[in-house]
């Protein structure tokens, strides 16, 4: 019998991140590389284990082979223990069979034994595919300070991106008024994270009642929360005024990536205080050639740079030899770079070569038409060809389009 816990998370990381196209052709989006050392869900596992939360579930679904293994047991962020730790949770065959997770309420609804074992007051759910640090004993500390049954973490979006996010009425009090989902014309600012405290005994009776209403999606947002809102329960918002990233778009992962370069932005990934904890294999020093030119990126170990990188992050083990650019882009493990090639503005997965004089990406300002322009992706282990050009906005998995001799 599992010893009983105040609180438990479980980290929704089933889901099959489309729009990020070819990166997760064959990994959960938890698992895409960032930062240089990282992988997205190193954020939520090092955030629980700061927050002093050492039970976790981990519910996979989609291609989990990468993101099972690279969890393994915990190890790394000190969740390898006896009572407790992580676990991770796939749909399995149950008495009246297998049933995929058809949403994250009934995800968290088909491991209700599992949440059960622990017997928690509270349950923390957080999603597996966002940058940040985040601090949950303070939420979970206002969330008892309020006598909360459900606490939304809360963050300011400026207005123009406001219609991208599930948006919050909130009074003086931190109280919850009104819910839009992704409205057209936003009416607020204040948006949902996708970080919820909730009463475990009051989500369970929830869960329960949403899996039997055969109209619902099955869904925290759409469904579950607005379901407990207008049943009177008590819901408030949880301010959070640091950085907070979703990397659900390249666009966006590009952004997220980029922005540890930026001085302005703060998400220290060298604060002691909060370390962010990773699996990443040791790899000799770097290594950065009389012939290459660096400015203003990072340098993974393992690298050896003899050509010219700027405002890039380059992973373990990258190769980029002499006569070689890189600039504005995301350069992930063991990708090879050859003499005359040129990556711009562009995400390149692992184990890519990119061979001579071949081009990824084009700057913004060499465009004719700006609304063509965007961030080029060359998939994972995908050889470019001696000459070849990937436009930008194209996904290039060595077979399909994007690519011009």
């Amino acid at each position: 019998m599992a010893r009983k816990m105040e609180c438990i998370a479980m980290l929704l990381a089933g889901g099959q991140g489309s729009r990020l196209g070819i990166l997760t052709k064959n990994m959960a989006k938890p698992a895409v590389p960032y930062g240089g050392k990282y992988r997205i869900i190193d954020f939520p596992l090092s955030n629980c284990v700061n927050s002093g939360i050492y039970t976790v579930g981990v519910l996979t679904q989609y291609q989990p082979l990468e993101l099972n293994d690279y969890i393994g047991n915990g190890q790394p962020w000190d969740l390898d223990r006896e009572n407790g730790g992580v676990h991770i949770l796939s749909p399995y065959q149950q008495i009246q069979g297998t049933e995929w997770y058809k949403g994250t309420a009934n995800a968290i609804y088909q491991n209700i034994n599992f949440i059960d074992r622990y017997s928690p007051e509270y349950v923390v759910i957080l999603s597996g595919d966002h940058i940040y640090k985040m601090d949950y004993s303070k939420m979970l500390s206002y969330h008892k300070e309020k006598n909360a049954d459900c606490t939304i973490a809360s963050l300011e979006v400026p207005w123009e991106e406001a219609s991208r996010f599930g948006l919050m009425f909130v009074n003086d009090d931190g109280s919850i008024s009104e819910f839009e989902e992704k409205p057209k014309n936003p009416r607020s600012n204040k948006a949902s994270m996708g970080v919820y405290v909730f009463t475990w005994s009051k989500l369970r009776k929830y869960l329960i009642e949403d899996e039997a209403n055969p109209a619902s999606g099955n869904d925290f947002g759409h469904d579950v929360i607005p379901a407990m809102h207008e049943a009177g329960e008590r819901l408030f918002a949880y301010q959070f005024d640091g950085y907070w990233k979703d990397v659900g778009t390249i666009d966006s992962l590009w952004e997220a990536n980029l922005d540890l370069l930026n001085p302005k932005v703060d998400l220290d990934l060298n604060d002691d205080s909060w370390k962010i904890y990773s699996k990443t294999p040791s790899a000799p020093p770097h290594y950065v050639a009389p012939t290459a030119k660096v400015q203003n990126s990072m340098i993974a170990e393992g690298c050896e740079i003899a050509g010219d990188v700027d405002f890039s992050i380059m992973f373990a083990d990258v190769v980029v030899e002499e006569g070689a650019s890189v600039k504005d882009s995301i350069i992930m493990p063991g990708t090879v770079i050859k003499s005359g090639a040129t990556v711009q503005y562009a995400i390149v997965a692992e184990d890519a070569v990119i061979e001579k004089d071949a081009v990824v990406g084009e700057r913004p300002e060499a465009m004719a038409n700006l609304e063509d322009w965007g961030v080029a992706v060359v998939g994972n282990g995908v050889t470019v060809a001696e000459g070849v050009r990937i436009a930008p906005k194209a996904m290039y998995d060595g077979e399909e389009g994007g690519a011009q001799k």
